[in-house]
């Protein structure tokens, strides 16, 4: 399979290109500077400017793009900059793909779990209505930009994507506090993070691809319940640093804002049901295996790479 990644530099794109590449197959990039390989394309989503030729190289196209979230405080410029990233960029891949005479056999766009908003005490799957708050809004004007792009040629997938544990990334700021000693619980710490490992972030995204009968939502959440307190202490416990204080609600929207309660505060029990319908077999199912991994910095793209070897489509 031939895929092209927007986005593709960075955590989650560099560990996919990996593992795609050890299961045997060929990434694209498209880049914001100038190629620097015979496999990169140029383009600008804020002019809708995606070159016709990369789409139809492209047997699957990833679009990972948008402004971090986990940049923090969100001041009103910065949530103007999340949106248009994210629906600049899918807009314009899948107006190249709707335009093309070779459009791509599926196009797979990232969303996230800010989806679902705060939703304490419910279970949560793709067949969940979304909830309150900017992300929700953010993740269903991002989603139905994608679906632009759904015809009886290509489907489209949306990737609603959890804490992912990795080395970089939005766990980036807790490592730093708890190497720091500062690993603390925040807020309640009773409210139920959706986490993934990097393994099975990679993993899940290439079953995507490769498994036919996967379209629309599709949760990237480990398929466990664990509390913000069981996060933060499993981080502390592996990197043997002191979890000693506790940041009371209103203390950590004084620096934060909103992007308190959307990201550290709110509460959300997902399933990834998709997946698991559709064959997916987690590979790392346990927090503290998935923390002692990130502080290795290991992706599993080896593992990853056997798995999708058993998966590859035939050619178009």
């Amino acid at each position: 399979m031939r895929i092209l990644v927007s986005g593709g530099t960075g955590m989650i794109g560099s560990a996919l290109r990996d593992a795609a590449g050890r299961a045997g197959h060929e990434t694209g990039l498209l880049v914001r500077g100038e190629p620097r390989g015979p496999r990169e394309w140029r383009w600008d989503a804020s002019r809708g400017d995606v070159p016709a030729e990369a789409i139809t190289w492209a047997d699957a196209v990833v679009n990972l793009s948008g402004a971090p979230i986990g940049r923090l405080p969100w001041t009103k410029g910065y949530r103007r900059e999340l949106v248009q990233s994210r629906v600049q960029a899918t807009r314009a891949l899948a107006s190249a793909i709707t335009r093309s005479d070779s459009p791509p056999s599926v196009l797979l766009n990232s969303s996230g779990v800010g989806y679902y908003g705060d939703r304490p005490g419910e279970r949560l799957d793709e067949t969940s209505g979304p909830g309150k708050g900017f992300l929700a809004y953010l993740s269903r004007r991002w989603e139905a930009e994608a679906r632009a792009a759904e015809s009886d040629r290509t489907r489209v997938v949306t990737i609603r994507t959890g804490l992912v544990l990795a080395d970089g990334g939005a766990l980036a700021p807790l490592m730093l506090a708890t190497r720091l000693g500062l690993g603390a619980r925040m807020g309640p710490g009773t409210q139920v993070w959706p986490w993934i490992a990097l393994e099975d972030e990679v993993g899940g995204i290439l079953h995507a691809l490769t498994h036919e009968e996967v379209s629309g939502p599709v949760n990237l959440v480990a398929p466990v319940r664990s509390t913000s307190e069981d996060v933060s202490r499993a981080l502390a416990h592996a990197m043997d640093r002191p979890h000693l204080f506790a940041l009371p609600s209103w203390l950590l929207r004084i620096p934060l804002g909103p992007a308190a309660d959307e990201v550290l505060l709110l509460s959300q029990h997902i399933e990834p049901s998709a997946l698991l319908g559709s064959g997916y077999r987690f590979r790392v199912t346990e927090l503290d295996d998935a923390i002692a991994r990130a502080l290795r910095g290991d992706d599993g793209g080896g593992s990853v790479a056997a798995t999708e070897l058993n998966a590859m489509p035939r050619d178009r």
